[in-house]
């Protein structure tokens, strides 16, 4: 018997998805909380199978709570449920020990199918997400190779750092320091700093 639990602050999601799952012999609701507040405390109390967890809630967002109750109880499943496709809340999520994500207009048989094989070990998206994975990894599947002292200013700039903090720090000039980030800019074919670092730190560049 799989014990289903689920965060959520919509209660007509949380009722959605347990009506979906109320036929099923082999899954059980646990219950559902709307806060991370109170998902601790029935945690405390007793852990399900698997969590479905949203991402946007109230306190503290569903990629820091992953990361969190992981940490707490590292034998839960978590399966992210969000209506955001955007690729660093994807992997930041799966990044913090979820092992699935579906997006809220997943099917039954696929919220079924997420169930089954988390809590054999295996990870799982839905199709939707693993179509978004796909196309952002053919688009970044290329990427220009960073020199050291590259790699070194796009640290600093990721840590908030000015060009004049920087070109302190690495003693060279500022003039060095925003050439560099230019490369940067025009080796990853981005048109801001926000963008550079944002791709630096999905692919693990940085």
């Amino acid at each position: 018997m799989i014990k289903v639990f689920i965060v959520d602050d919509h209660q007509m999601v949380t009722e959605g998805i347990r009506s979906l799952l109320a036929a099923e012999e082999d899954i059980a609701w646990a219950g559902s909380a709307k806060t991370p507040t109170a998902l601790l405390e029935a945690l405390a109390k007793s852990q399900p199978d698997v969590l479905l967890m949203d991402i946007h809630l109230p306190e503290m967002n569903g990629m820091e709570l992953c990361k969190l109750v992981k940490q707490q109880y590292p034998a839960i499943h978590i399966v992210g449920l969000s209506t955001s496709g955007e690729v660093s809340i994807i992997q930041k999520m799966i990044d913090n020990g979820a092992a699935g994500y579906l997006l809220k207009d997943a099917s039954k048989a696929e919220i079924i199918d997420a169930l089954h094989k988390v809590v054999k070990g295996k990870d799982y998206v839905n199709f939707s997400v693993s179509q978004i994975l796909k196309t952002y990894k053919t688009d970044t599947q290329q990427l220009p190779v960073l020199t050291r002292r590259e790699k070194e200013i796009l640290e600093l700039i990721s840590e908030g750092l000015t060009n004049q903090e920087i070109a302190q720090q690495l003693f060279v000039t500022v003039t060095t320091v925003d050439s560099h980030r230019k490369n940067m800019l025009t080796k990853f074919k981005v048109k801001n700093t926000a963008a550079l670092v944002k791709i630096a730190i999905l692919n693990k560049l940085i």
